[in-house]
């Protein structure tokens, strides 16, 4: 009997202790010193949950820092990086991202002064009030029986004059300067290029005969071609403009044909492009052989 009573006051000793367990709350400070976060129990489903020890939601982007809130480690080069510009040479504005050797400067091109300064006598620009033409070497409507097809070119070397074929028997004529002595040629190309105050690239054989002669003149007034220019097939000779006027009539180029750039610009907005021009075979005559020369 005694040993009855005793299990069963085990057993209720045991049930005691478990209800009072069961009951027991916890709060929601701290376990083994590690934050624990509320349950968010019952939060509507948009609401974020956080993690422990942020003030911002799990579900937002990461804040951005810019470069210059980045601190830079110690002795570390805070210079800008390209695309700037590094170095002590000079900006260029076509080159992004180019990191220069300090004291590399870029040549400056010298101005227009200097080139045309550079040129040699026979083809520096006359400079003081423009003289007239002689009368037959002014622009003028003349009477030009021919069998060639109006809107043709036709280069009357030994008379240094230049048709164009208006039909008719009618023609424009214009005076020209045309091939010194060994330099005069004929034949027919047709119009394959042209260009309004062109640059003036010496072709390789001018160069060879004067080598003194630039390279390079970028177009405008007092470039050797003038103000335009017509390149005839895929020879090196034009009909341009000039800078010298007064070397209209004589013959004093390379093989060109040369204008008044008043007389050129009159024929650029009359011609086109496949023009046909004919170049007829002539020569210095002795008169203006005897005299002195203008060599271009």
């Amino acid at each position: 009997m005694r040993i009855s009573i005793g299990l069963v006051g085990v057993v209720v000793a045991a049930a005691v202790s478990l209800g009072e367990a069961s009951s027991q709350t916890y709060s929601s400070s701290s376990v083994e010193g590690t934050p624990v976060p509320p349950l968010n129990v019952g939060a509507p489903p948009t609401q974020p949950h956080y993690n422990p020890g942020y003030s911002a939601p799990v579900n937002s982007p990461p804040p951005q820092r810019t470069a210059a809130q980045i601190p830079a480690p110690d002795g570390a080069d805070t210079a800008p990086r390209p695309p700037a510009d590094i170095g002590n040479g000079a900006t260029s504005a076509d080159v992004t991202g180019s990191i220069r050797t300090p004291g590399a400067a870029t040549m400056p091109a010298p101005d227009r002064a200097t080139v045309v300064a550079a040129l040699p006598p026979d083809e520096q620009p006359e400079a003081g009030p423009a003289k007239d033409l002689p009368p037959q070497f002014r622009r003028q409507l003349v009477d030009f029986p021919t069998s060639e097809p109006a809107g043709t070119v036709i280069i009357d070397t030994a008379h240094t004059y230049l048709y164009l074929v208006l039909g008719g028997g009618k023609a424009l004529r214009y005076g020209v300067g045309v091939g010194r002595e060994g330099f005069t040629w004929s034949g027919s190309e047709r119009i394959s290029r042209m260009s309004e105050w062109p640059d003036w690239h010496p072709p390789k054989e001018m160069i060879e005969r004067q080598p003194y002669l630039p390279r390079f003149m970028a177009g405008g007034p007092g470039n050797p071609l003038g103000a335009r220019a017509f390149y005839l097939g895929s020879t090196v000779y034009r009909i341009h403009g000039t800078n010298q006027p007064s070397t209209i009539g004589h013959f004093v180029s390379s093989g060109c044909i040369r204008l008044t750039n008043e007389d050129v610009e009159d024929l650029y907005s009359r011609v086109n492009l496949g023009t046909r021009v004919v170049v007829l075979s002539g020569s210095m005559p002795n008169s203006a052989a005897a005299q002195s020369p203008i060599v271009r």
